[in-house]
């Protein structure tokens, strides 16, 4: 004992970082370890975890998540059309709203969630004010529902109307479907809860022009626009699918422009719309969504023993993940987190409204903040360096199942995108995914003023392990 504390101390200090803290006040040398157990020690989490690392169960779920893995990352997924939400959309009413997330009332959306519905009802004729439209919501003639249980995802509020224009993406491997509707291109838009008759008129222009003539040029694009092979190519251009599309904008537009010149439209309307599309390299944003839709729908409910998540989504309220072992209406959920990252000039964090949006469909399929090693001139908007952006991807490696074959990125030797989150992982590790994503602003009418970088709620995770733990029992 005596030898040892007449020598040079080097000690790795688990617990309290004081003591780390005092051994080198006192010229000592100690490392710091990270460390919690578990679940942070969570009682019922730790039981969960004990059934389901039984080997028996270890094993049924390791080959249930490697199929489930397989059916995501292997799909040959198809941009096939455009189309009116009513006339496409399963379960689509005149009267009947999605928005982005978890279920959610009228009365505990937020305000940017409130102010794109208010602009919904006065787009679809519902009323010619917002008062009135908040008058016919208060009166119950509108009804709400998740984009998810639709088929459909939305970018942030994700509010869609009957009339709005939507993707139609096939997953040809699997057969089904999923949808989005369109970039609306500019901050002050209905999606961040902006409603002003700029944003309505722009609507009515995207319904009568925009929309039609998509769906018109994609008549002429024989057997649709092969989306996992223009995602594999944008990622090697430097994107990562979510916030930054500036590749796989372009190359979209240039797989539509053959069909869009095509169409009956004036030469004007096409000038239009062209420029429209170059206003913003988000023109594309949706359209990964939908594509990373289409390949986890497949999904879902084919293995009872998968672990592996197939949906993040967020209600500016809530945040909700859903499980591929589990039904279309399984939510686990907790709080929706602030996003930390940039503001615009003029605004502060303390304008910020909480996270929202279906878009976390992109980091939940490997994309977004997974996939930010591909994309490092991501971190001019969302903040945090190019370290950072290559740190993000690669601790996301802890929490998958594998890496994705056929989307790879260059700057790390190649490697697939990190894919299938795995709750057991993530409650292991005490690792959450991370997702980089606009802000708006917390009050209707004013729409993004940021964007920066969230994770989601713990909770979410906590509810879905031990739900998901009674499957062995």
């Amino acid at each position: 004992m005596n030898a040892l504390f007449q020598s040079e101390l080097n000690v790795i200090n688990v617990g309290m970082e004081a003591f780390t803290q005092d051994i080198e006040a006192q010229g000592g040398h100690s490392q710091q370890l990270d460390w919690m157990p578990p679940g942070y020690g969570n009682e019922a989490v730790l039981e969960a975890l004990k059934v389901l690392e039984q080997p028996e169960n270890a094993a049924k779920i390791a080959e249930a998540n490697e199929r489930v893995f397989e059916r995501v990352t292997s799909a040959s997924i198809y941009l096939t059309g455009y189309g009116r939400a009513l006339d496409v959309v399963p379960g689509m009413k005149k009267n009947l709203i999605l928005h982005a997330g978890p279920p959610i009332k009228w009365e505990n959306m937020n305000g940017p969630m409130q102010g794109a519905v208010l602009g919904a009802v006065v787009f679809e004729g519902f009323a010619d004010t917002l008062e009135g439209a908040r008058a016919v919501i208060e009166a119950g003639e509108i009804e709400f529902s998740p984009c998810h249980e639709h088929q459909a995802v939305g970018s942030m509020a994700g509010v869609t109307s009957a009339s709005m224009y939507m993707h139609i993406v096939e997953n040809k491997t699997y057969g089904n479907v999923a949808y989005t509707n369109l970039s609306e291109q500019l901050s002050k838009i209905l999606r961040m809860g902006a409603n002003d008759q700029s944003v309505i008129d722009r609507l009515i222009w995207m319904r009568d022009v925009f929309g039609p003539m998509l769906a018109e040029a994609m008549t002429f694009i024989e057997g649709g626009i092969d989306l996992r092979l223009l995602a594999a190519q944008a990622v090697h251009m430097g994107d990562e699918l979510h916030n930054r599309n500036v590749a796989g904008t372009v190359l979209l537009i240039q797989a539509l422009t053959p069909g869009i010149i095509q169409t009956s439209f004036s030469v004007a309307d096409q000038k239009e719309v062209f420029d429209f599309i170059a206003s913003s390299d988000y023109f594309s944003g949706p359209t990964w969504m939908a594509f990373c839709k289409a390949a986890l729908d497949a999904a879902v409910g084919v293995e009872e023993y998968s672990s592996i998540v197939t949906t993040m989504a967020r209600n500016g309220t809530e945040f909700g993940i859903r499980l591929a072992s589990m039904g279309a209406t399984d939510w686990f959920v907790g709080p929706s987190q602030k996003v930390i990252g940039p503001m615009f000039a003029g605004y502060t964090e303390e304008d910020s409204g909480l996270d929202i949006g279906d878009s976390a469909i992109t980091e939940t399929f490997g994309l977004g903040g997974f996939a930010m090693a591909a994309a490092p001139a991501i971190v001019a908007l969302v903040g945090g360096t190019v370290a950072d952006a290559l740190d993000y991807t690669q601790s996301m490696e802890e929490i998958t199942t594998g890496q994705n074959p056929n989307i790879t990125i260059p700057s790390l030797n190649f490697m697939g995108l990190p894919s299938g989150i795995d709750i057991i992982k993530v409650i292991q590790r005490n690792t959450l995914p991370v997702i980089n994503t606009a802000i708006a602003h917390k009050e209707a009418g004013i729409g993004m003023i940021g964007a920066g970088i969230t994770y989601p709620p713990y909770e979410a995770f906590v509810k879905a392990i031990i739900a998901f733990s009674k499957k062995f029992k």
